[in-house]
């Protein structure tokens, strides 16, 4: 009975986690990252490593975009890229906090990234104040400048103080196409699309050019694939 009404009232509050929920039968846990120790860097490739850091104190650590990165992507996408190193994803349900700790305007954002088979060919979900061309919706990156491809899409998120943590869950099927994005409330996407540009390929973790804080990531999958390589190339 305590269970049940925990559940109920995770639902009402619209911030439960994943564990609260169900997560398709032939997924299983295949990352998960609280950023404990600082060795953490060491499973991360970025576009620009000197941009990044863990930051905070005691246990109480997390992954920082903290400058802007000294990158120059080959067609119009964003700039501060963290990606798992050496890891591969197909389907998967990511579950994740996010923290933005920069000022207050209508592109302020954090992103994260998908399927991306090199630095010119992926998805990325960029979720910002205010949504325009630019702004706040999925976008995919297919060796030209990104598009905008939400089919439907949310008047924005208030990411609030930059002390304020926030949930973020995508849920990806490559066999539908179909990507979903959910912020604080589990149970509401604020952004749907359907594209079958990318299937598998890494996750990665950014912003297009301001600053913010990424922990607790769990993504499960049916599989995973290891793929050593050096991505960005730096």
């Amino acid at each position: 009975m305590k269970k049940i009404t925990y559940l109920l009232l995770l639902a009402m509050i619209g911030h439960s986690t994943l564990e609260a929920q169900e997560i398709p039968a032939n997924f299983q846990l295949l990352y998960e990252q609280s950023f404990d120790n600082i060795t953490a860097l060491e499973e991360f490739e970025m576009t620009d490593p000197k941009a990044w850091k863990i930051s905070g104190k005691s246990q109480d650590l997390s992954l920082e975009i903290h400058q802007q990165s000294e990158y120059s992507p080959r067609v119009r996408s964003p700039f501060n890229i963290a990606i798992i190193r050496d890891r591969l994803f197909g389907s998967f349900v990511l579950e994740a906090d996010l923290q933005q700790t920069g000022k207050e305007y209508g592109h302020r954002d954090l992103c994260l990234f998908f399927g991306m088979k090199d630095p010119a060919n992926f998805y990325y979900v960029h979720i910002a104040s205010i949504p325009d061309p630019h702004a706040h919706n999925i976008f995919l990156v297919n060796d030209e400048p990104r598009v905008a491809i939400g089919k439907t899409v949310s008047d924005g998120v208030d990411w609030g103080a930059t002390d304020e943590w926030h949930k973020v869950k995508i849920v990806r099927d490559i066999e539908k196409g179909s990507i979903e994005v959910y912020f604080d409330d589990m149970s509401t996407p604020i952004m749907q699309t359907e594209d079958h540009h990318f299937n598998i390929g890494h996750i990665g973790f950014g912003t297009f050019d301001d600053v913010g804080k990424f922990d607790n990531i769990k993504i499960w999958g049916p599989e995973e694939l290891a793929e050593p390589m050096d991505f960005f190339g730096n």
